[in-house]
C-alpha cells in the first residue's frame, strides 16, 4: 500500500491522475485543472441515506463530498462544490478520524464523491484509518474520466467502484463537460473496474461488499447517448453487470441558459432510454422513476 501511495503522489509532480494530463506540478502548489494543488478541501461528511439501495441500507452511506473536480459539466447539480469550491481543508490524518467517527455511526460505507483529482491523499487517509480499525468497504463514486493507471495502484485502496457513464459521444462530453475523449478513457477505466473487482457481491444483508455499480443518468434530446452505453455495457463488460439508470436531470448550474438542457427528460424520452436497456440484454440493477 505504502509504495502505491509513494506512485500516486509522484504523478502530482507532472500531473497525470486524470486524461486531462495538465502537467502541472500540484506537490509545489500549483494549481491544476482540477482546481486544486495538494492541499485538498472537503464540503460535507455526513450519512447519506439516498443511494441506491445496497449503498445506503437502512443506517447511510458514509459519504464524503471532495470540493473540485477533473470534470466541468454545465448541468452539474453539485456545482458549488465542484466547480465554486465549496469546502474546508482538511489534513488526511484529520479525514481518517472522520470516516472512523461514520463507521461508528453505522455507515454501510465510506462513500467517497469526486474524488479522481485527490486520490493520493485519499490513498494516504485511508492508510491511516485503516490502521485505525477501518473495516467497511470503500467505494469511489466517481465522473468515470480516469486514468487506468491510477485505477490500477488504487486497486488495494478500493472495494466498489460507482463509475458515471455521461456520455457515448465525445462530442458530447466536449461541449456539456468540456473534456476531450471521453469515451476511450471511460470505457477503459470501466473495464479496469470490472477486472478489479468484478460483478457487484452482496453480504447477507443484502449491502454491496465489492465490485462496479455503473450509473447513467438520462439527459434530455439523448445528449448522454444511452443505447450505445447500456450495449457497450452489455456486450463488453457483462450482461449481469449493474447499473443504475436515473432519471433526475433538473436544471443546475448553467444548463437552463442552454436549448438542448433547459427542461427535464420527458415521459417518451425517458422510456425509451429504458426499453433500450431491456434490450441491451441488461438485467441488474435499478430504474429511477421519473
Amino acid at each position: 500500500m505504502y509504495e502505491n501511495i509513494k506512485k500516486l503522489y509522484q504523478l502530482m509532480q507532472k500531473c497525470n491522475l486524470c486524461p486531462k494530463k495538465c502537467g502541472v506540478n500540484r506537490l509545489k502548489g500549483e494549481i491544476g485543472a482540477c482546481k486544486t494543488a495538494k492541499e485538498f478541501k472537503v464540503a460535507s461528511i455526513n450519512l447519506h441515506y439516498g443511494e441506491e439501495p445496497p449503498i445506503s441500507g437502512k443506517s447511510g452511506s458514509g459519504t464524503i463530498f471532495f470540493t473540485n473536480c477533473n470534470l466541468s459539466c454545465v448541468f452539474c447539480q453539485n456545482y458549488p462544490i465542484s466547480q465554486l469550491g465549496n469546502g474546508n481543508f482538511i489534513t488526511t490524518e484529520e479525514l481518517a478520524n472522520k470516516m472512523i467517527a461514520l463507521q461508528n455511526k453505522g455507515a454501510n460505507n465510506i462513500n467517497l464523491v469526486t474524488p479522481t483529482h485527490v486520490y493520493p491523499m485519499i490513498a494516504e487517509t485511508l492508510f491511516i484509518a485503516k490502521q485505525k480499525g477501518l473495516k467497511i468497504p470503500i467505494l469511489s463514486n466517481c465522473g468515470g474520466y480516469e486514468q487506468k493507471e491510477v485505477l490500477e495502484l488504487m486497486e488495494p485502496f478500493i472495494d466498489i467502484y460507482m463509475p458515471d457513464m455521461k456520455y457515448s459521444s465525445d462530442e458530447m462530453a466536449k461541449k456539456y463537460s468540456k473534456i476531450d475523449n471521453y469515451v476511450a478513457n471511460n470505457r477503459i477505466a470501466i473495464k479496469e473496474m470490472y477486472r478489479q473487482k468484478g460483478t457487484l457481491k452482496f453480504n447477507d444483508n443484502d449491502m454491496a461488499t465489492k465490485g462496479i455499480l455503473i450509473r447513467h443518468l438520462v439527459l434530455p434530446n439523448n445528449i448522454a447517448g444511452s443505447k450505445n452505453t447500456f450495449e457497450f455495457v452489455a456486450n463488453e463488460i457483462s450482461t449481469d453487470t449493474y447499473m443504475s439508470v436515473m432519471a433526475q436531470y433538473h436544471t443546475a448550474n448553467i444548463s437552463h441558459t442552454i436549448e438542448q438542457l433547459n427542461r427535464k427528460v420527458s415521459s417518451e424520452e425517458y422510456d425509451k432510454a429504458v426499453e433500450d436497456f431491456e434490450k441491451s440484454g441488461l438485467y441488474n440493477g435499478w430504474i429511477q422513476e421519473l
